[in-house]
């Protein structure tokens, strides 16, 4: 798992430099957006939602099981745990779904 977190983290590091470096490129089409520019937009955009549920993903489940197993452990408890587990899901869903508006702005920048 730390193997594919430094992968993902390295190629986010890539394609970040790599668009401040196509940024910071003279010469751009006074109509528009560069086609490289374009390109690293579209991939951020695309990267940057697919991470985003994979995290998310990860982080329900293991709420949802730490959660399960609480109330296996203890069943009597099991309103006490399921309202901070439905709020704390709310909150990990939400972070995805900033994540999907910021990818839109960049697509629709396009």
């Amino acid at each position: 798992m730390r193997k594919l977190l430094t992968i993902t983290m390295l190629l986010a590091v890539i394609i970040g430099a790599s668009y401040g470096v196509v940024m910071a490129a003279e010469g751009a089409p006074a109509g528009g957006l560069d086609p490289i520019v374009k390109a690293c937009i579209a991939i951020a955009a695309g990267l940057g939602l697919g991470i985003a549920a994979l995290g998310g993903a990860i982080g329900q489940g293991k709420a949802i099981a730490s959660a399960l197993d609480g109330i296996g452990r203890n069943p009597g408890a099991s309103g006490k745990i399921m309202t901070p587990m439905i709020l704390g899901l709310a909150m990990i869903e939400s972070l995805v779904i900033y994540s999907l508006v910021v990818s839109l702005l960049l697509f629709f920048k396009l």
